[in-house]
């Protein structure tokens, strides 16, 4: 019987290429770096939001393959829609399936779309409670491997504040270092979200995010000890990677205020639509519009074409299916840099970003925008540490590191195995 080859997969949220340089002054990232084959710069999905980015991350498929094509539903008759918590939603197998099925004994914290899994022996989801009669744990235990999330909130419960940062990244590191030690998974899938959390409320170069980078070191630091500790660190695979970058706002498009002006959709006394014939679904930094049947599209795109400023692209929902997008849509639009959409809250056309519900920072734009790229360096048991490849695609993510493990996916994928990150055999 073939050994298994243990791998971890560790997901910085929002960690982009240019990051790298200042990583590498931090101990833990340079210790890493310094043994670790390094992709400079990883070319995310389109819109580029966690959900998708980490479903294509397992899948080795673009979001119009593998159905996570936004973070959330298209519900617009709710103030806050459901998110793609579940796993149920993914179409195609991903990395968990196949490790299930051969035989590997799997772990996920927090990664997205992982709820209910069958195929994660160990899993802490990624959920909050979205109706007034839930609650957090209720969720969280519906969601994650029942006795296992209780186990770890009566060890570490006390580290959480609800979902706040940076104190669930500190919970989920001391809950990780617990599993290596108590369960020791053959792989390992691991979501550290306060970076991204910080870059959304203060900005992507600001000093609140340079000192998440450096609890982010910490947690790293800790999680490295934990695996010497269990004598495995040498012989696991260790990924570390980014789902996407951000990019600094300042003003924020309510698209809908356009389409309620234009009587394309109503809403009640409470800004909740109640109907529509036209509707924007954001993606932040990129926005879908969706319309009936009975909507006069090319009034629609005259109207969108009309935006006097925020607006870079417009393309079709056939476009956007190219792009790997929800080709359901009738339109995506990319904002302009420095621009984004939000189709959750109500105001006017165009607002200044200095209105504390909004981010300074956000993602959902185009991967092709100018310095926007991801990363990812792996080192272990078969990878050449000298290896330096300039780009690759987030969909190349999965493939490689299935290959890593010794197996393929069963279908064809998007991606690709990245095979220059290896020593030759």
């Amino acid at each position: 019987m073939r050994k298994k080859q243990r791998l971890y997969m560790i997901s910085l949220d929002a960690f982009g290429a240019s990051d790298l340089e200042y990583a590498k002054t931090l101990p833990n990232f340079k210790y890493l770096l310094d043994r670790s084959a390094l992709v400079e710069k990883v070319e995310t999905v389109y819109p580029s939001l966690t959900y998708m980015a980490h479903t294509s991350i397992v899948t080795g498929m673009y979001p119009n393959k593998h159905g996570i094509t936004n973070n959330t539903y298209l519900q617009p008759e709710r103030k806050s829609p459901d998110w793609h918590w579940y796993a149920k939603d993914i179409k195609v197998p991903s990395l968990f399936d196949a490790a299930h099925e051969k035989g590997y004994k799997t772990a996920s914290f927090l990664w997205p779309v992982t709820g209910r899994s069958k195929s994660i022996d160990y899993n802490l989801t990624e959920i909050f409670p979205n109706r007034p009669w839930q609650n957090q744990v209720l969720v969280s235990l519906y969601s994650s491997t029942p006795l296992f999330a209780i186990e770890l909130d009566r060890k570490f419960g006390h580290l959480r504040k609800g979902i706040q940062q940076p104190a669930l990244d500190e919970f989920l590191t001391a809950c990780i270092v617990d599993t290596i030690k108590t369960k020791n998974p053959d792989l390992m899938a691991i979501h550290l979200v306060d970076l991204d959390s910080t870059r959304h409320h203060f900005g992507v170069r600001s000093s609140e995010a340079f000192a998440a980078i450096d609890r982010m070191d910490q947690h790293l630091g800790q999680i490295m000890e934990a695996m010497k500790e269990q004598g495995i660190f040498e012989e696991t695979i260790i990924a570390v990677l980014g789902d996407h970058y951000q990019i600094d706002t300042h003003t924020v498009i309510h698209l809908n205020t356009l389409f309620e002006e234009k009587g394309w959709l109503k809403r009640d006394r409470k800004g909740k639509i109640t109907a529509w014939e036209v509707v924007a679904k954001s993606a932040d930094g990129a926005c879908y519009v969706y319309a009936k049947p009975e909507a006069d599209l090319e009034k629609v795109a005259q109207a969108l074409q009309s935006l006097p400023k925020g607006v870079a692209f417009i393309y079709t929902g056939q476009q956007a299916a190219q792009l790997g997008a929800d080709e359901n849509c009738q339109f995506l639009i990319e904002a302009e840099r420095g621009y984004y959409f939000d189709t959750d809250q109500i105001g006017p056309l165009f607002e200044s970003t200095e209105h504390p519900n909004h981010h300074k920072a956000t993602h959902g734009f185009s991967p092709v925008k100018d310095q926007y790229e991801t990363m990812m360096f792996i080192s272990g048991p078969g990878i050449d540490e000298k290896a330096r490849i300039p780009f690759a695609r987030l969909v190349d993510e999965g493939p490689t590191f299935l290959h890593a493990m010794g197996y393929t996916f069963n279908h064809p994928t998007d991606g690709k195995v990245i095979k220059a990150l290896f020593r030759e055999e």
